[in-house]
């Protein structure tokens, strides 16, 4: 299938640079049912939804995986993208040319300079594809702790940031709060599982009164979500893969309402692709621990899900393919074209949509 079929026009000023609050007041494409697109606001969900409902999650934690750091004069910025181990991560570096096998990166905030810090690692290899492996210089129990003390939030590069200077605020644009669901639970993500960021307490009271069930899974999500298809054909295009859990209580909850008759409906496309990886072609979901790469196109139907809420992707990704894949090319499109007449903001801290699946098994 041809890449191009995926592409769309948009203007940059669509782009949000900022999520808006509260959360909920973001706008929701309604497109749970076939055939109409109606524009509303999040905290419309519960009125959309029905008794019995069960929403599944996404609980995966983002941390502050992108570090500023220098190597004598060399300033250089890091984003830690795949652990290999307790101290060693694989990482984009801005300004990698700079360094070499043995050199050190001396970790700063706003308070604290490359001279004065005690939180560096070690460059142990650099490969064209990956990246630069690094190790760093603490113990593995410590290091969490100094991801939070030196680090920032790995935002997609879309979202403009200004690089943060000696004695400015380190987090100025408060993404530590903003980039994270208020549900996250397990660490692990170098990516923020955006259709989660609308929810708040108040979304989650409405839902309970109104008998909306939710279900947790966990898939760490990778910066490989942001990677653009460079291939001109589907088939030619290598999926980055994820590390996710689905526990059997999850299994027991969605198993049980599946059987019912009510409808499942995940949070994000993150949530969607792990839930289709666990689930067998008899739309049972199973437990699950382990990674996926689940690549989904047009022609692909679904085991599972009735539903899905989620973001406005960008143009010829993997995951516009996927609602494609959900909905149809041709709706989707259409859907997008409204988006954008209409003002919709895009992407990570844009508004959102609820899209009805209508090619299943």
């Amino acid at each position: 299938m041809q890449v191009d079929i995926f592409d769309f026009e948009l203007d940059r000023s669509l782009i949000a640079s900022q999520p808006v609050n509260p959360r909920d007041t973001s706008r929701l494409l309604d497109l749970s049912n076939e055939n109409t697109i109606n524009d509303r606001h999040f905290y419309d969900l519960p009125d959309i939804l029905q008794k019995g409902d069960v929403l599944v999650f996404n609980d995966t934690k983002v941390i502050p995986a992108r570090l500023y750091g220098a190597r004598g004069e060399a300033k250089v910025e890091v984003t830690l993208y795949r652990p290999v181990d307790g101290i060693k991560w694989w990482a984009f570096i801005k300004n990698a040319k700079r360094l070499h096998p043995d050199d050190t990166i001396y970790f700063y905030t706003d308070e604290i300079t490359p001279e004065q810090s005690d939180f560096s690692a070690k460059v142990i290899e650099k490969k064209d594809d990956d990246g630069v492996l690094i190790s760093f210089n603490c113990p593995a129990e410590i290091l969490a702790s100094n991801l939070q003390k030196y680090g920032l939030m790995p935002l997609p590069p879309y979202i403009k940031r200004d690089k943060p200077t000696q004695g400015g605020i380190w987090d100025k644009y408060n993404d530590k709060e903003n980039y994270q669901t208020i549900y996250a639970h397990y660490e692990g993500a170098v990516a923020a599982p955006t259709a989660g960021l609308h929810f708040t307490p108040q979304v989650f009271e409405a839902l309970e009164k109104k008998g909306i069930e939710k279900a947790f899974v966990t898939l760490h999500v990778g910066a490989g979500t942001f990677l653009p298809v460079k291939t001109d054909d589907t088939k030619d295009h290598k999926m980055h893969a994820e590390y996710g859990e689905i526990n059997a209580k999850t299994c027991e909850i969605i198993n049980k309402a599946k059987k019912e008759g009510r409808r499942i409906i995940a949070v994000g496309t993150t949530s969607l692709r792990l839930l289709e990886t666990a689930t067998d072609d008899n739309g049972v979901v199973h437990p699950y621990a382990d990674s996926t790469n689940i690549f989904i196109t047009p022609g692909y139907k679904f085991k599972l899900i009735d539903m899905i809420i989620t973001n406005f992707h960008l143009p010829k990704s993997t995951l516009f393919m996927l609602i494609c894949a959900i909905a149809g090319t041709d709706r989707m499109k259409k859907a997008y074209q409204h988006a954008i007449d209409n003002k919709y903001r895009f992407y990570s801290y844009g508004d959102s949509s609820i899209i009805k699946c209508v090619n299943k098994i």
